[in-house]
């Protein structure tokens, strides 16, 4: 009779050593990737449709209007009244934004000692506004930066920004509101 031969077999001892240099290496490359590719996410509010034939003149709401032109940037309280106006630096491509926020901290602080709570804002843009001039107005609109006991917070002024076109408009109409923003 024939016998069938056995085979010894080997256990084969499983050699992991290099692919767990590899997730050691790896794992915390992608942790990086993806702190890197983080998406920051604006929340806008859209203004109501509001029915304004039924409202009284006097219980209209004043709006604040934040109108961004190439050669400057007027602020209106309420919507016809000229605030302010933010000449653009022509050095330095972009507006004074330290006098942006001052104007919006007072313009808050008056609003509080009227004790009127207005969170709402309205930026209005031309066509040609870049980017990242928008993200700007929108950052400064929205908080500053306080120091509160000795630590860097984030102070909250105007945080529910509606965005919309801002008129088009000539050379003497800016050169108006100019003149109107000197003589206040």
């Amino acid at each position: 009779m024939f016998r069938k031969q056995r085979i010894k077999r080997e256990e084969v001892e499983l050699d992991i050593t290099s692919f767990m240099n590899l997730m050691i290496v790896l794992v915390p490359v992608l942790l990086m990737m993806m702190v890197f590719s983080h998406i920051t996410i604006l929340d806008l509010k859209l203004p109501q449709l509001s029915d304004t034939t039924q409202q009284p003149l006097s219980d209209e709401p004043k709006n604040i209007e934040i109108m961004v032109f190439k050669e400057q940037i007027e602020i209106y309280y309420p919507q016809t009244h000229l605030l302010k106006v933010i000449p653009a630096d022509a050095d330095a491509d972009g507006y004074d934004y330290d006098l942006f926020v001052n104007t919006l901290k007072q313009l808050k602080a008056a609003l509080l000692s009227e004790s009127i709570e207005k969170k709402d804002i309205s930026l209005l843009l031309q066509e040609d506004t870049d980017y990242q001039t928008i993200i700007s107005l929108m950052d400064k609109t929205r908080s500053y930066k306080a120091v509160v006991v000795a630590s860097v917070v984030d102070a909250e002024l105007f945080p529910e920004i509606s965005l919309g076109d801002a008129p088009v408009r000539t050379e003497s109409a800016a050169l108006t509101a100019s003149s109107q923003e000197v003589r206040q």
